[in-house]
């Protein structure tokens, strides 16, 4: 149907436009975060803009249903005022037939959605992750800046006098207060270099003296050495083997996990948890599609303008968003989160559906606006 061709078009260039506004919202505000890792690791720009854009995609289940909702109310309002709905209602056509191209575009979204929660965002997500090991690791040195005296973890604090591109430091002073019930030991060292290990990261320091009080004689003892390694916890923020969070995870790793590991074993509910969302939250881009539909569509028809109606719809979908995070957070304590999060996308489809439909005929107008409308002809 020509009709159905013509809407469908302007609601798929509608969305496109508000999705790309939005996710360069998202990815200005994402960038934000890797900034600082790059310019003080001397990374290349490269490295910045993939970090940026594998951040991304976990945000598009967001970001589709919203960009969805929206553009289905401006291109219907837009309509309704130049009277182009009123005119296809009053040949006949059902509030059904008018929201068929914004179903059938809600539809399409929901299929790049499952594509995207099941395999593409946390694909990137843990690509992302992972390469910001690489490059904490491969720069590691960004822990420690020139002549301050850096706060690594409490307890221990590292000054650096100088250090070159190659990654190694000069002028080291190191002091380890970490364990409380013995002396805190200071290091001085000519030079050092951080080095990569499979319990994480260690400093070697090279031809310097280990100083800390001996309690009994209340003197200092001295050690030069050759050779010294201090190793950096995990809370430094940089960890060698690091265990996956489920969504890091596809959809097919979340339905089997390891069950040789002790962390997937004991994780297996937030696994399940998961899994729910990740084919539930996709089905929120036809909630919100029939949501406005049915606030747009139903009843008598206005050219003044839908800002009632419009603000309704708002409104609902956000009462339904927060009502969905709420469920997905109380589903990790117990299996009825579940059944409200189905329930939340479930119940307005249904409902939504039957009043569009002929069946919900009757009972439209009373139930959403409490006039006598049909839902065929309006009142201008």
């Amino acid at each position: 149907m020509v009709f159905d061709r013509y809407l469908l078009k302007d609601l798929l260039i509608a969305t496109i436009f508000i999705a790309v506004t939005l996710a360069a919202v998202i990815l200005l505000t994402q960038s934000l975060k890797f900034l600082e890792l790059v310019i003080e690791s001397g990374a290349s720009g490269t490295i910045f803009w993939i970090l940026t854009f594998l951040a991304l995609p976990r945000f598009f289940e967001i970001i589709l249903p919203i960009a969805l909702m929206a553009a289905i109310v401006f291109v219907y309002n837009r309509m309704i005022m130049d009277s182009e709905i009123i005119v296809m209602r009053a040949m006949g056509a059902s509030p059904m037939v008018l929201a068929r191209p914004a179903l059938i575009a809600a539809g399409f979204c929901t299929l790049v959605l499952w594509i995207v929660t099941m395999w593409a965002a946390p694909v990137s997500f843990s690509s992302m992750l992972q390469m910001r090991q690489i490059v904490k690791a491969q720069y590691s040195t960004l822990l420690f800046r020139e002549g301050v005296f850096n706060a690594v973890v409490p307890g221990l604090t590292v000054f650096i006098r100088d250090k070159n591109t190659n990654g190694e430091l000069f002028g080291i002073i190191i002091h380890d207060n970490r364990i409380k019930d013995k002396p805190p030991v200071t290091i001085l060292a000519k030079r050092g270099v951080m080095v990569d290990t499979n319990e994480g990261q260690q400093v070697l320091v090279y031809d310097g003296s280990r100083q800390s009080l001996n309690e009994r004689s209340n003197a200092l003892d001295k050690l030069d050495f050759d050779r010294y390694s201090i190793e950096l916890p995990e809370e430094s923020g940089i960890v060698r083997q690091r265990w996956r969070e489920p969504d890091e995870r596809t959809f097919t790793e979340l339905m089997h996990p390891d069950p040789d590991n002790n962390r997937d074993v004991e994780n297996k509910w937030e696994f399940t948890v998961e899994a729910h969302r990740r084919i539930i939250s996709p089905l929120l881009a036809p909630v919100f599609a029939i949501v406005a539909l049915n606030f747009l569509l139903l009843g008598p028809l206005e050219r003044r303008g839908q800002g009632r109606r419009i603000t309704m719809a708002i409104v609902t979908t956000i009462i339904i968003q927060g009502l969905y995070l709420g469920a997905f957070n109380f589903s990790r304590h117990t299996g009825w989160g579940l059944v409200l999060m189905y329930c939340l996308v479930l119940i307005p489809i249904v409902s939504g559906m039957f009043l569009l439909g002929s069946a919900g005929e009757k009972f439209r107008s009373k139930i959403l606006f409490g006039r006598g409308s049909t839902g065929k002809g309006g009142n201008i």
